[in-house]
């Protein structure tokens, strides 16, 4: 019997929630979509109510959450990237839930492309075939952080496994990304890949570039930088983009043989951004640069997922697939 549920992904930057229905350990419709800033809600259940108002009623009492952070045993939430808190033994009283399933929002993601169509990816990389029905897939999102997950496709289902590569170090391999990793301890102390490959990374590209080319450059906002470098209205900007899609290819490449997958693929706001400019970046090439492993990585195919709300709908998906009848 399908069922209606609400659907949250919970990132750093945004909170979008959507009505589900669900039906048979699958997703048959989203609708009401909205985007809400994090910034503008001190916590959770204030977005939640915005949301709710917004609908123009009351909501269901079900829920499927997606959030960007581990989720502990006691099913607490603390985001890696904005400072709200989730406790969900508080949903009752404050946002009328009665049933709810947490979520990794990249193990949502990873639930999205077990259930997406194929018109849902894009080829990139490798060889132009559909996604492997057995094996494991490695799925990577670049967005305000670096998402982490893998799907392990078998002849009984699947099982999905989030999380937290985003936060491996990070391996220079020129006198580039030497400097840029120079310049980035000097800030955090530590480097982890998703400070250079998620999108406040960009930046410190930037200026790295700048610095070896003996330019002084200003900061620029985030997002102005990111559309100046991939519509190519600034040369210094459009080399930090290259590079950026290079050293993904690089730690992509680096989770692939982690991971022993058998495919990629790209997930999250910052991949779509870079339709356009991935398969001319050098991001195949350095996918591929493993030394001895070379010839094997020249054989993984790498899709960029273009469903527009992976998240949401993983999160359906994920609580569709606990809840089968």
């Amino acid at each position: 019997m399908p069922m209606e549920i609400v659907a949250a992904d919970i990132g750093g930057t945004h909170a979008r929630f959507a009505r589900a229905r669900i039906g048979d350990g699958c997703v048959l419709s989203l609708s009401d979509i909205i985007t809400l800033r994090t910034a503008d809600y001190p916590r959770f259940d204030l977005a939640w109510d915005d949301y709710q108002r917004r609908c123009g009623g009351k909501l269901p009492s079900v829920a499927a959450i997606a959030v960007a952070g581990p989720v502990t045993a006691d099913g607490m939430v603390r985001f890696t990237n904005n400072g709200w808190v989730i406790d969900p033994a508080s949903f009752h009283q404050s946002i009328g839930v009665c049933q709810h399933q947490i979520i990794n929002d990249f193990a949502a993601v990873a639930q999205a492309v077990a259930h997406a169509d194929t018109a849902d990816f894009i080829h990139l990389a490798g060889p132009d075939r559909e996604l492997p029905q057995a094996g494991v897939i490695s799925i990577i999102g670049p967005g305000t952080g670096l998402g982490v997950a893998q799907l392990w496709r078998h002849e009984a289902g699947y099982r999905v496994q989030p999380t937290e590569g985003g936060h491996m170090d990070f391996a220079p391999i020129d006198a580039v990304e030497a400097a840029l990793v120079t310049r980035l301890r000097e800030r955090h102390g530590r480097v982890s890949v998703e400070r250079v490959v998620a999108g406040p990374g960009l930046a410190a590209i930037y200026e790295t570039l700048a610095a070896q080319r003996g330019q002084t450059v200003a900061i620029r906002d985030d997002t102005a930088l990111w559309a100046a470098g991939i519509a190519g209205e600034d040369d210094l900007a459009a080399a930090a983009v290259d590079r950026f899609c290079q050293s993904l290819g690089s730690v992509s490449g680096d989770l692939v043989l982690a991971h022993g997958a058998c495919a990629l693929v790209l997930a999250g706001g910052v991949g779509l951004r870079l339709l356009n400019k991935l398969p001319r970046s050098g991001f195949a090439e350095r996918f591929q640069a493993k030394g001895r492993f070379g010839a094997m990585m020249a054989a993984v195919p790498v899709k960029l997922m273009i469903h527009p709300q992976p998240g949401l709908f993983g999160a359906a998906a994920g609580f569709a697939q606990a809840h089968r009848g």
